[in-house]
């Protein structure tokens, strides 16, 4: 039974996590079919969040992802999110797009025209508030 509750309470704190960026209008990606149809032949802009359990994700990471585009003057066209050791062949696909950077999470990824143009890994977001 103890170990029942435990899992729940693991099943709402992620689901508390993917929420926090949800409903903000992030889009999560859940598959690796998710991951191609947002990534694959991409035109214009769009940030790639890669989000995790860990604490700087949670003091620093999705925080500071949520304030900066509520501030943010000029947007990307699109922002999506996968969830590593959630959502792990969707974030395994969406690493495949960026083969050269070594994986972290939390991270951000900005893509334009197929191309990462700019990355926040977890070593820049650690010891960090969310501004």
């Amino acid at each position: 039974m103890h170990q029942n509750n435990m899992m729940a309470e693991f099943e709402l704190a992620i689901r508390k996590m993917r929420e926090e960026l949800s409903s903000k209008g992030i889009k999560e990606l859940k598959t690796p079919a998710d991951v191609d149809a947002e990534l694959a032949n991409q035109k214009g802009t769009t940030l790639l969040f890669v989000n995790s359990v860990c604490g700087c994700a949670a003091g620093a990471a999705r925080p500071g992802l949520n304030l900066a585009l509520s501030k943010a003057a000029k947007k990307p066209g699109k922002v999506v999110t996968v969830f590593a050791g959630q959502d792990k062949e969707a974030t395994q696909k969406a690493r495949g797009y960026f083969p050269e950077i070594p994986p972290s999470s939390p991270s951000a990824f900005l893509f334009k025209d197929g191309k990462v143009v700019a990355a926040v890994p977890r070593s820049h977001i650690e010891g960090n508030g969310p501004d």
